[in-house]
This record gives C-alpha cells, sequence and structure tokens, in this order.
C-alpha cells in the first residue's frame, strides 16, 4: 500500500475515533482563534462547561468549578475581601493576595496586570459557555507566568430568552440575577445578551459580610467573513475582612474573629480597625476576527482591545504605635486608582502539504499598560488616644504615581509530519517595564522613585504522537517567567530610597509528558508528569514598620503528577476523577525573618523545605445519576493534604475529606421553564481550614471554613 493510501487510512480511523468520542471530549480556543478537541492539544488542560459552572453553587466564586481540575489549588477563603487563593503545580502558592502565576483573561481580555499580577472577582460565570484552565509548559505563550492561564469564554445567545435567577444559603447568604437574550438572525446579525446580578452575605465568622453588584453586557454582530464581539462589565464590591487566625485562635474557636477586625465599641476603644475592603472596576474590550476568503494561506486576523479602570480601598488593622514609630511608615489605608489598556492582534497562515499534510503559523503582538494612582493613609483619626477613632481614612502617609507597561511579540507553528506525528514551536519575547514617581517625599521619609524594566524570551515547543487512533501521547518543553510585581519592587532591602533594583525576574523550565485516551465513547482519561526547575524564586527578606521587602531565594523544583478521569458508567450514570500529585521543594538554602518587624532575617530555611502554600496531594470525585430526563442527583468528594503556611514549614493546616450532594430538576412552569438547584456542602459537618495566609508576618495563617451549608438555586427562564 502506497504512504498517501497509508495516510488516508489512519485518518479514516482517526475520524471514526473523534465521532466515537463526542459523548465526552470537549473543545479549546487555541491561539489562532480556532476550536479544537481537548485530545488533539499537545498540553494539559482541562474544560468546564456551563453546566459544571452552573451545578457547582451561586456561581459567586470561580473556585466553587475549579476544585475538579487536576494540578490546581483553587481555596475559597470565604472572605470576599481578599481573591481567590489560585496555583498551578505549585506556582502562585506563595502570593499573600491576588493571584501569580497564571495569566487570567476573560474573553480575551487580560484580568492579569503587566506585572502578572490578577483578579477575577468581575468574571461572569453564569455567562460563561465553558472556562479553559492551561497549565505547564505550554502556557508561556502567554506571556508574565509561570504556572499556567485561567480563559474564560461567554457564551453567544441562541434563543431569545428572559431569565430569572434566585438564590438563597447559609450564612445570609442571597442574590438575584435578571438577564436578557437575543440571538442574530438572517434580517437581525447582530445578538446582545445583558445581564445584572446582586449578591450579599453576612458571612460565617463576624466581620465577614459582602455585597456584590455585578452588570455584564454582550453585544455581537456576524457577517459573512466577520465577526465583531463588544463586551462591558462593571463591578461594585464592599467586604468586611475577618482576618486571619494563629494556631491557638483555631484550637480555640475556628468561628471566631480576632479584636483587630472589629469595628469600635465607642470612640477610644484601643486595637479596633474595622478591616474591610472597597473594590470597584469597569472595563470595555472588543474583538474583531476577519476571515479572508481570496488571500491564499492567510487565513484570518484577529484583533481585540480593551480599556477599564479599577479603585481599591483597603482599611488594615496595622497599630497605631507602628504607624507612628517611622515617618517612612506608610499607612493603614491602601487606596488606588489604576487605569489599564491594551490591545493584542494576531495573523494566521494554513498551508496544505503533500500527503494531506497541514501547516499552521500565527504571529501576534501585544501591548498592556497601567496607570497607577497610588495613596496610603493613616487608619486613625488625630487628637489623643481616648477619643481616637480607628478604621477610618486619616492623614496622608504615601503618594505615588505608578506606571507599569508590556510589550511582547508572538509566534506559533504547528506542521503535521506524518499522519501519526505532530510538532509544535512558540516563541514569546517581552519587556515589562515599571515607573514610579514619589509625591510623597518630607522629613525621614525619602523619595522612593524609580525605573525598572525585565526582558524575556519564554520557547515552547512539543512533539505528539498518535499512537492510535485513539491514544494521543506529546512531549512539551517550555520557559517560564515572572517577573516582580510593583509591591515587591517598591522598597530596597538596604533601607536606602528607590527601587530594589537588585531584584530579579523568576525563570523556570519545564518538562512534561503526557497522555491522552479515548479508548470508548464513554471513557476519557488525561494524564500527566511534569518537573520544573526555577531560578531566582522571590521571597521575603524583611518586614518592619509596615513595608515588607523581597529578595531572591534561589532555585526550586516542582514536579509531580496528574490524571483527570471521565467515564460514562451506564445509561444515565457518570462519574470524574482527578487526582494530583506535587512534590514542591526549595533546593537552596535562605533565611527569613521570625517575626515582624525584622530588618535582619536569621532564621534558616533548610534546603529541601516544601514551598509555602503548596500542597502535596488532592483528590476529586463525583458521581452523578440522571434519574430522569428532567431530575439529576450526584454525590461529590473532595479531599487534599496538608498545606505548608510558611518557609520553614513550621506549621501547617491539616489534610481533610469533605462530602457534598446536588439536586437538580427542571419542570415547565406557566409560559417558562424552572430549574432548581440545591447543594449539601461538608455533609459530615466537619472543622477544617479552607485556605491559609501564606507567611503571614504575625502568625494569623489560617482562614477557616464553614461547617455543613445549604443552597437553594431557582432559575426562570421564558422564551420571547
Amino acid at each position: 500500500m502506497r504512504r498517501t493510501e497509508i495516510a488516508a487510512a489512519w485518518m479514516l480511523l482517526a475520524a471514526g475515533a473523534q465521532a466515537q468520542t463526542q459523548t465526552l471530549e470537549r473543545v479549546v480556543l487555541d491561539s489562532g482563534g480556532v476550536e479544537q478537541r481537548l485530545f488533539d492539544t499537545p498540553f494539559a488542560v482541562s474544560v468546564i462547561d456551563a453546566e459544571q459552572l452552573r451545578n457547582a453553587g451561586a456561581m459567586i466564586n470561580l473556585s466553587e468549578a475549579l476544585q475538579r481540575v487536576p494540578g490546581l489549588v483553587a481555596n475559597q477563603r470565604h472572605n470576599y475581601a481578599q481573591d481567590l487563593q489560585l496555583s498551578s503545580r505549585g506556582f502562585g502558592a506563595r502570593a499573600t493576595f491576588g493571584v501569580r502565576g497564571l495569566r487570567l483573561y476573560s474573553d480575551g481580555i487580560p484580568a492579569s496586570g503587566p506585572d502578572g499580577q490578577g483578579q477575577v472577582s468581575h468574571f461572569d460565570l453564569a455567562g460563561a459557555q465553558r472556562v479553559e484552565v492551561v497549565r505547564g509548559p505550554f502556557s508561556a505563550l502567554y506571556g508574565n507566568s509561570s504556572g499556567g492561564a485561567i480563559l474564560l469564554h461567554s457564551s453567544a445567545p441562541t434563543e431569545r430568552r428572559l431569565l430569572l435567577d434566585s438564590d438563597i444559603a447559609s450564612n445570609g447568604l442571597r442574590q438575584w440575577r435578571l438577564g436578557v437574550e437575543l440571538p442574530a438572525s438572517e434580517a437581525r446579525p447582530f445578538s446582545v445578551r445583558a445581564q445584572l446580578s446582586s449578591f450579599e452575605t453576612d458571612g460565617f465568622r463576624r466581620q465577614s459580610a459582602s455585597r456584590r453588584d455585578l452588570a455584564n453586557l454582550r453585544l455581537a454582530w456576524d457577517g459573512a467573513q466577520d465577526r465583531v464581539v463588544l463586551i462591558f462589565n462593571a463591578i461594585d464590591q464592599p467586604a468586611q475582612d475577618p482576618l486571619g487566625l494563629n494556631r491557638a485562635q483555631l484550637t480555640a474557636d475556628p468561628q471566631q474573629t480576632i479584636g483587630l477586625a472589629l469595628p469600635q465599641d465607642e470612640a477610644g476603644e484601643p486595637d479596633r480597625y474595622n478591616t474591610r475592603k472597597s473594590t470597584r472596576q469597569q472595563q470595555l474590550g472588543a474583538s474583531w476576527r476577519h476571515r479572508f476568503a481570496d488571500a491564499g494561506a492567510l487565513q484570518q486576523l484577529l484583533l481585540s482591545a480593551h480599556v477599564g479602570r479599577r479603585e481599591v480601598t483597603q482599611w488594615q488593622s496595622i497599630p497605631v504605635a507602628t504607624q507612628l514609630a517611622s515617618e517612612r511608615q506608610p499607612g493603614g489605608v491602601i487606596a488606588f486608582e489604576r487605569d489599564y489598556y491594551g490591545v493584542d492582534g494576531r495573523l494566521v497562515w494554513q498551508w496544505t502539504l503533500a500527503n494531506e499534510r497541514r501547516a499552521r503559523l500565527v504571529l501576534g503582538a501585544n501591548l498592556d499598560d497601567s496607570d497607577e494612582d497610588r495613596r496610603g493613609y493613616e487608619n486613625f483619626s488625630a487628637g489623643p488616644a481616648e477619643t481616637r477613632l480607628l478604621g477610618v481614612t486619616g492623614r496622608l502617609r504615601r503618594d505615588e504615581r505608578n506606571r507599569l507597561g508590556g510589550r511582547d511579540l508572538y509566534a506559533q507553528a504547528d506542521i503535521e509530519l506524518s499522519a501519526r506525528w505532530q510538532a509544535s514551536l512558540g516563541l514569546r519575547r517581552g519587556e515589562t517595564e515599571f515607573k514610579a514617581r514619589d509625591r510623597y517625599v518630607q522629613g525621614a521619609n525619602p523619595d522612593d522613585s524609580g525605573r525598572q524594566s525585565y526582558r524575556y524570551t519564554n520557547p515552547f515547543a512539543a512533539l505528539q504522537w498518535r499512537a492510535l487512533p485513539t491514544l494521543n501521547t506529546y512531549l512539551s518543553l517550555g520557559r517560564g517567567f515572572e517577573s516582580p510585581t510593583q509591591g515587591e519592587l517598591a522598597y530596597r532591602n538596604d533601607g536606602q530610597a528607590g527601587f530594589n533594583s537588585g531584584l530579579r525576574a523568576q525563570t523556570s523550565r519545564q518538562l512534561e509528558l503526557g497522555a491522552k485516551w479515548r479508548p470508548a465513547p464513554e471513557l476519557a482519561l488525561d494524564a500527566a508528569l511534569f518537573q520544573a526547575n526555577s531560578r531566582d524564586e522571590i521571597g521575603v527578606a524583611s518586614n518592619s514598620g509596615g513595608r515588607a521587602t523581597f529578595r531572591n531565594v534561589g532555585r526550586t523544583r516542582r514536579e509531580g503528577a496528574e490524571l483527570d478521569l471521565r467515564w460514562q458508567i451506564a445509561r444515565g450514570w457518570r462519574s470524574q476523577f482527578a487526582l494530583s500529585w506535587l512534590d514542591a521543594r526549595y533546593r537552596d538554602g535562605f533565611t527569613i525573618c521570625a517575626a515582624a518587624p525584622c530588618t535582619n532575617p536569621t532564621l534558616l530555611v533548610a534546603p529541601g523545605r516544601r514551598i509555602a502554600g503548596t500542597i502535596s496531594r488532592s483528590a476529586y470525585a463525583e458521581l452523578a445519576w440522571d434519574a430522569s430526563a428532567s431530575t439529576q442527583l450526584a454525590l461529590e468528594g473532595r479531599a487534599q493534604g496538608r498545606q505548608q503556611v510558611n518557609d520553614i514549614n513550621s506549621d501547617a493546616a491539616a489534610g481533610y475529606g469533605l462530602l457534598n450532594l446536588r439536586a437538580r430538576w427542571q419542570t415547565r412552569l406557566g409560559p417558562g421553564r424552572l430549574e432548581l438547584l440545591g447543594r449539601i456542602e461538608n455533609m459530615a459537618d466537619r472543622d477544617y481550614v479552607g485556605s491559609v495566609i501564606v507567611n503571614e508576618g504575625n502568625g494569623r495563617f489560617f482562614e477557616p471554613a464553614p461547617g455543613r451549608t445549604w443552597l437553594l438555586s431557582a432559575r426562570w427562564s421564558q422564551n420571547w
């Protein structure tokens, strides 16, 4: 048989396998803007679809659904003044606030800044078609990150519908959501999806109440060769902060809130700071895709742009005495207004080669900028201690303008070497630049203005072998890059004025070996082994007078394994099992501060200690039964091992296992359709720590989680 006939036969077998695996197979959006099966990707990626997002809870926190993703830690802090604790393969685990080590995107709009730090509070989970989680070396193509990328894709309307949602749950949780959908038609090429939601909770601990108002609008126009999408969202979220607990407080009462977090009962009462945070954000994004009809190999142009503004004010619990002890102390209230914008453009070429093989090339450029006014204030009023108000915005202690910029060029090439072999090569080259102009220079507080830039080149390569039409194996290699954040650069280790210019970027070399197996329509198995060796890991150097400084602490190694099994056991019965193992350790020793205040680290972290915040093993299991066309019951199980709270590994949050129960029911109600969702979380009513505040200087590491809780959601929709 000739080579071309062999290739054709193999492609027919592969096509047949594809047809067989549609039951469990999902799609992801690749760098060229083309959907492809998860089975065909040469990297570790998980997809959470709209049904799984809905089943996971009230669609408030992304962590509800991310817990089923292997290799990812997504802990809900039960504290809306802080963002989710997210890490991928141990990258980002040491972040004390925000999300580090993962690039975040919502409909192509970055939710991570040029310095790699981001938030997900504005993600529209109720309007999402799917969420993709990319892990490993391939994520190097997304830029300033090491551990992966999380990408939310919103859904396009398919019916004229009016939607009304309502949720009630334990701890005073209540939420309503109103939405309108209008699909495109031959007479009207525009589609519209608009949604308003409001959420409130009393919290399960004192001083943990929160409110969130969210608005989302998606407008789209589809032509013969063009698609234009306009997306707007706005969020307003005030939230109280109950702070963490130390070991003694956790043991005595895991549901308590320490006095530092509470408001004063009367003026002059000491050590009551009413800790809280207020966040507002508005952003507008637009994307345009043009498909070329007569341009030869040039297939399409993709162009996107976004602009936004984020305002945050946070009242902390820094003691009055600490602020008064030094003129260099930046205060106990953080306030900033940040304007940001960016553009991304790419061109896609595709060629047909001999023996029905294909090759594709993507070339792109990206620009991200932010301009921030940041201020710090005392968290107390002027006057004598006996009449002093705490937890208020007092005298100015910090005033600066920060500018961050990112410039990137990237390329990715994919070529089918034969019917069984495919190669992928990628490169991203970029620069991240930091500028600060200090406008608060007086007395003993010097000028901390500065400028610093970091350049990087992230290559990526992968080789796929289709061993069988139902078995895809791959080997991928890549380089990761993480620049310091603006906060990590702000102060020098030696106490002098200016940027911490000696702080280097963290880099990593990553290797992944994976396999994706689809032996039958009812079974899908993904497995990956990985190793990542990092240099110049960034850690805390000193913590004194409310100022934290940072330094490079040497080499680290992260290695592990991931398994994701999805099985349609029988008609009406579905299951998923995800398992992760991670060994993340420091390879070099270094010294840290034993406690704040500290200007000279003396406590040794020996080589071989686990990286703070990482979890060595975790598992997720689910068994779902579709009892009828309108009724579904499911049992979920989740377990994880110990989580180290600091670099020296002196304490850890204990491992735990949880069982959750859910039920869904649908029926016709009047002119519309009603869907009910019920959930019981932590059925055994276990006490456990939901997340930890890594390297917390006062030893308040632990953020407890509630015991048994319940949720009842109702969703009504009507076509019009």
